[in-house]
């Protein structure tokens, strides 16, 4: 097992390293930009993510752009708005 991980030699341990490849792979990746919608959105540094297509920059998880916690809360605001808008 090497590539990104092979800067930390036989430290550590397997299985936290393999879990440094995980999370790094997904980092990577591209992801969809909230706001155009292309999958675009690269990682310019720690929580902070840009869209290299419509330029859009905003703060997300520090490795990846929507975290657990922060989808949860984008969708109970969301039900929350909706709720207000039928009253």
């Amino acid at each position: 097992m090497t590539g990104s991980v092979g800067r930390f030699g036989s430290r550590y341990g397997r299985k936290i390293r393999k879990r440094v490849v995980t999370v790094e792979k997904r980092m990577r990746q591209d992801h969809p930009c909230p706001s155009c919608g292309r999958k675009t959105v690269r990682r310019t540094s720690t929580s902070v993510w840009e869209c290299t297509k419509c330029g859009a920059k905003f703060a997300g998880g520090a490795y990846y752009p929507q975290t657990p916690s922060g989808k949860t809360a984008r969708r109970v605001i969301s039900s929350m708005s909706e709720v207000e808008s039928n009253e």
